[in-house]
Formats: structure tokens, sequence, C-alpha cells
């Protein structure tokens, strides 16, 4: 239930808690993301004129490169403003504005799926969109077990309802066998492809008509739907009042009592469902072709949650995680917000954007960073409207905004009071799967490039960047060839550094299979004092994803206690490179098992160094392997090319795992390696005329085969 929120707003906000929602939009790549949110944009009067993605003018594809590429690369934020409509007569949009709707516009693309992490982590509710013809795709799965993670409130747009082949009933039927969701239709399409009118608002139980004569859907009609239109919606009724009577106790009370059942009732159950995860109300329509977009943004209001109808944020004392705290939003609580993204602005330099859960900020404020134990002053504060900056006095509770220039901010980290103890939970990022090496064009260019590199890394967590310390090289890291390529095109375009690759290198990883014992030894004598340390341990093989794990069994003080932390830091840093290839380590378990020390000679390094010898004779021993990463690979063709894509797939040591037919349209899906998996878009389009098309994402690591093995270790000696 929402709490009561009279004495939570600030009397100077211009949109009470209550009535504000910050929501994400999210899918696969092209199912109509940014289409959907220049409508809403259009609708709510934040513009004048719609943009299209495919002419380079949407709104919040405001990068140069999003709008070259026609793909969104980083999440864009926008505010606007939405009254209801009212519920008979002629619906016109533009009407008298009162909801704040707070939106993030997220990528579609795999290698940026670091935007949409950072920003599930900070939303209420999202608009999940699928393609009323292919359904669910790789990345809406994706994205699916993300706002799971983050029990974030859902609402699914089934959009492009005006293509050929669309199907509203599949497309449900697709979410509901495949991501599990209790999906129930509130507005379903009338009609589809080119024969799309409008909806049918099952609630209701009406129909809301599109006028022809008004190209841009600003202008509609409720009516009286007909005896085949009210068969379908009295079974959709019919169906989502009986999966509310399971899901919501005080409806399924009325429904036990046969208590008359109110269209308000209705909407009360399914708004408290939506909010508990419980059900998924569906919409369906077309962005593009600007029909169902103010309903969805009514369900948007109906059903999903203002910052008060969400669980209070929680967050653990520093330096203590088992003491945890709350940061309910309240205007009048104490500060407490989490920086969610970083960005450096060619106009105003770094950007921090917050998302406040606690009391207010305000331009000139102090605001506390429990990480770095630091404590920087507000000089500005800004409203994103995407590309553009609306300089703003005070950030409440339940807002997102930007601050402009604090330093010894990272992505993740909690600003707060300083007299409010608590460091809220960072977003989660995927390791980066491919890397290469990177120099300037020029000599001239080595500072400027290793400062664009920096502030690159900075902003985002999925790219990193370090040394190769025998070849001296700089190596970069990232999520796929066009995450990489991307940042290459911003450090000209942003740092005005031109550089020059090397070859993609994957990011391999090494792992044990065996138990084995290892022991390390450092005796030093070079006169005076000298160095000892002893340390015997074993080693063995980790679950899948479990990291390094370790356990103290020293008993009888063979390692003197002021040693053991050293021994820990030894073991950690023999797992930056492994003895196979030098690649780092994964899902190990040491047991630290015994040792000696010398009362004159032993101290922090002498042990750090034996615990990194006994880990490496250890590992010789171990039966080590090594792992690549192996991607899920879903191509859609048309039937007749379906055999060579197979064949394709199986040159590149692709495992098929399912093969299904959507009309005409075969979806191979298929794991593979992705060290065979580069050119296959160039290689794909070719097998099939151009008329294939396909989608990755990563799935897990598996071991290399043998015969690989002693390839990637010679190309490795050779720095390739």
């Amino acid at each position: 239930m929402p709490r009561t929120t009279g004495s939570l707003n600030s009397p100077n906000r211009e949109f009470p808690l209550e009535r504000t929602r910050n929501i994400g939009i999210a899918a696969h790549i092209d199912a109509g993301k940014t289409t959907l949110t220049e409508r809403i944009l259009f609708y709510t009067g934040m513009i004048h004129r719609i943009g299209e993605v495919h002419d380079g003018a949407a709104t919040t594809d405001w990068m140069d490169q999003e709008r070259e590429r026609g793909i969104t690369i980083t999440s864009a934020a926008v505010t606007c403003a939405w009254k209801q409509i009212p519920e008979e007569g002629i619906y016109k949009s533009f009407a008298e504005q009162n909801q704040r709707v707070n939106i993030i516009d997220t990528p579609g693309h795999v290698d940026f799926t670091a935007e949409v992490e950072r920003s599930l982590r900070v939303l209420d509710g999202v608009i999940v969109v699928f393609c009323g013809v292919a359904g669910v795709q790789p990345q809406s799965e994706t994205v699916w077990r993300q706002a799971d993670t983050y029990g974030v409130p859902r609402i699914i747009f089934v959009n492009k309802m005006d293509r050929v082949a669309a199907d509203f009933d599949a497309a449900l039927e697709d979410v509901r066998q495949k991501l599990g969701a209790n999906a129930h239709p509130i507005l379903i399409p009338i009609g589809s492809e080119e024969n799309l009118r409008g909806q049918i608002d099952v609630i209701n139980k009406k129909g809301i008509i599109y006028s022809d004569d008004d190209l841009l859907g600003s202008t509609y009609e409720l009516v009286d739907l007909d005896s085949d239109q009210m068969a379908i919606a009295d079974a959709a009724y019919d169906t989502l009042l009986e999966a509310l009577v399971e899901a919501d106790e005080e409806i399924g009370l009325k429904f036990l009592d046969e208590e008359e059942i109110a269209v308000t009732d209705i909407k009360a159950a399914l708004r408290r469902a939506t909010i508990a995860n419980k059900i998924i109300p569906v919409a369906g329509g077309s962005a593009f072709k600007n029909k169902g977009v103010q309903c969805l943004l009514d369900a948007v209001i109906d059903y999903l949650p203002s910052p008060v109808e969400i669980p209070a944020q929680s967050g653990h004392k520093p330096g203590d995680e088992s003491s945890m705290v709350q940061a309910p939003a309240d205007d009048n609580g104490k500060f407490c917000a989490l920086a969610f993204k970083l960005w450096s602005d060619k106009f105003v330099g770094k950007l921090v954007f917050i998302r406040v859960y606690s009391g207010t900020v305000s331009k000139g404020d102090s605001v506390y960073n429990p990480r770095t134990g630091k404590t920087s002053r507000v000089g500005r504060l800004i409203q994103i409207q995407s590309d553009e900056h609306k300089d703003i006095g005070t950030c409440y509770a339940g807002d997102i905004a930007a601050i402009v220039g604090i330093k010894t901010v990272g992505t993740g980290d909690t600003l707060a009071d300083k007299k409010f103890d608590i460091m809220l939970e960072p977003p989660a990022f995927p390791e980066p799967v491919i890397s290469m090496s990177v120099e300037p064009r020029t000599t001239l260019d080595q500072d400027k490039m290793a400062l664009a590199l920096k502030s690159l890394s900075e902003e985002d967590p999925t790219f990193t960047v370090h040394s190769d310390e025998e070849t001296g090289q700089t190596i970069i890291s990232g999520m796929g060839e066009l995450h990489l390529e991307v940042l290459q095109e911003r450090m000209k375009r942003e740092f005005g550094v031109e550089s020059a690759s090397g070859k993609p290198q994957i990011a391999y990883r090494e792992t044990i299979k065996a138990v084995a014992d290892g022991e390390g030894k450092l005796i030093k004598q070079s006169g005076g004092t000298g160095q000892y340390g002893h340390v015997i341990l074993k080693v063995g093989p980790n679950k899948q994803g479990d990291g390094l794990t370790i356990e103290n069994k020293v008993t009888g003080g063979s390692i003197p206690k002021e040693f053991i932390n050293a021994c820990y830091a030894g073991i950690k840093e023999s797992m930056l490179n492994g003895i196979i290839a030098g690649f780092p380590v994964v899902d190990v378990h040491v047991d630290l098992l015994d040792g000696s020390s010398h009362d004159v000679d032993s101290n922090e390094q002498a042990f750090k160094m034996a615990a990194i010898f006994a880990v490496k004779d250890a590992f010789k021993k171990a039966n080590g392997i090594l792992l690549e990463p192996i991607m899920g690979v879903e191509v859609t063709t048309p039937d007749e090319y379906q055999g060579d894509i197979i064949g394709d797939l199986n040159r590149r040591r692709g495992k098929i795992q399912q093969i299904d037919s959507k009309g005409s349209l075969s979806v191979v899906k298929v794991e593979a390696p992705l060290a065979e998996m580069f050119g296959y878009s160039t290689d794909m389009r070719s097998l099939s005329s151009g008329r294939a098309d396909f989608s990755m994402n990563p799935s897990h690591f598996e071991e290399v085969p043998t015969k690989i093995v002693a390839e990637i270790v010679e190309l490795r000696g050779s720095g390739g």
C-alpha cells in the first residue's frame, strides 16, 4: 500500500512524489524504443515536431554516432508532463498536464548492456517493448532478467502492429512461454498490418479508434465495441479478473463475497499487482503509426509506481555490511542519492547523473561520498533533456538530475549527507569479453589519448584500459566490436585523438580441473636483514561463477596472524596471470594450510611472494584449462537459406540449440565461441542475400578444445 504522502513533499516542488513516475523504455535492438519515446515527448508537448530514427532526427538519439548509425548508444534522460485523457467523448492530447514522467530511453544493442543495467537500478518502472512480428528476442530476454534482478515493475508494449505478419496473440504467448510472465492484455489492437485502426480497452470495454484524417494520431474517439470485439474484450476481462483474484487479496475478498466489482476496483487491484510484480499489463499498438501511445501513457500513470509506492531504498553502514539502513522517499529526510552514470559533456564538463532517494540537494550544498570519505560542493544542478541542460536550484526526493563538476565520484557511488551513514548497493556490470591494442596516430597525441581513455573508462564500467607489461601496448577491453569501435570514434570526435587499433583479442580465462598441493618459499640472505616466507596451500576447482574463494586452515601459528593478509594478497595477485597463457584465472578455491616463519627475516612482502610461488606450484599439477567466451546467437532467416546458415554456424564451432518456425522464417538458436564470430554479419548477409538478421549475447565460458589451445598460446606469446 502507498504511504501517506502529505508530509513527504516539500512545498516548493512542482510535482508531488505521488504524481511522479521514473520509468525506462527497454527492449531488443530495433523494437521501437526510441520511436516510442519520441511519440511520448510529442504527445506530452515537450517537442512540437516528431523526429524519426531513420532520419537521424530522434530527440533522445542526440549523439552524432547515434544519428549516423540509427541506433541508441547511450541512455538518454528526458522529463515530460502528462494529464490522463478523459474516458468519454473525443480524446485530445496536449490537455492540461499534471503528472511528471521522467524517462530514460535505453540502448537495445548487447554491446551497450551496461547502460540498461545502471538505468534499471534507479528506475521505479519500465515499459518493455516487443516487436509484434518477432516477439521475444534475445536482448529483450536480457532486459527482462535485468528487471527481475532489481524487482522493477513492468508494462509491456507490443509494438509494430502495423507491420506485415504482426500477431498480437503470438507475441503475448511468446512472452508467457519464454519469460514466464503473468502477462494480461489491457489494450488489444483492433486490426493489424495496414488495417490497424485502434485498440480494445479491456477494462472499460470500449473501442479507441484513431482518426484517419489526423496523421499525427492526436485525435481519437471512444466507441462501442461490435459483437466480435466485445467477445474478445469479455474473454480478456474474465482472464484478467481471475488473475487479479489470485494475486490481490482485496479484490479476491470482494469476489468471494460476490460484491460488485467496479472499474475503479479493477484498476486499483491491477495497480497493486503490477507494483508487486505479480501481473504484467500488456498494450498493443504502433508507435511509428501513432496508434496507442497516449493510452500507454495513461497505463503508466495508472499502474506503474510513484517513488512512495516502492520499498524504501536500503543500504548498509560504511564498513559494516550487516547493518542495514533505509532511505525512504521523503523530501524532509536526510539527503541520499545514487550516482548511476558519469558523462563528459563538451560544454559543461563532467556530469554526474544522480537519482535522489531521500531528502533534497541544492546548488551550493556539500555532499559526502562514503566510499572515498571526501566531501564535494555542488556547484551546479541541471535537469537533463536529452542533450539540453536546464539549470535547477534544487533536486527533490524521487527526482533524476545531474551535478556538474564534482570530482572523485565513480559509477555506483552513494552521495549523502555526512550525518547519514549509508552506502547504497551499486549496479552490477558484466566483465568485458573482447580486447584490442590501441595507439595514437602521432606521438604528440600520447598524453591526450591517455586522458581520453581515462575519461571514457570512468563513464563506462564495462570499458577497461591497461598496459601489457610485455609489449608496452595499451589494451582496451569492452563488450564487443561495436562497443570498442564507438569508443574509438568518440576519442576522435570528443577528444581530438585519432587512434589505430590492433586485431580484436578474446578475453580468455584460465581455471583448473583438479585438486593439487603447492608450496612456496622465499629465502634471501644478502647481509643484514633477509627475506623469509614459507607457505603451503591446496587449490581446487570452484563452480563456474563462484570466482576465487580462500579459507584459512593454518593452525598453531605456523604462519603468524600478521602475515595471513599478505598471503591472501599473494593468492589474489597470482590469479591475474595463469600459467597456460597468462590470462586471468577464475573459479578457484584455495585452502591456506601451513608454512613457517623466521623471527627476524619474515615480513609481509616475503609471505606475499611465497604465496604467489605456492599457487603457481599448485597450478602446475592441477590440470589447468583455458576457457573462452561462448555467445548465444539467434539468427532469423527465410526458410530457403536455413541450410546454408546452419552449415556456416557449424563451421564456426557452433552448437545448434533450437530451430523454430515463424511463418516463412526460421529462427536458429546456437551457442558459438566469440573467437569464431568475427565478421559473421557480412558472411550471414552474403549467404542469405541480405535477408537474414542476427543478434548475439554473452552466454558463458567453456573449455577451449585442446587442438586450439596451442594456437592461442603461440599467438599470445607473439603479442598477437
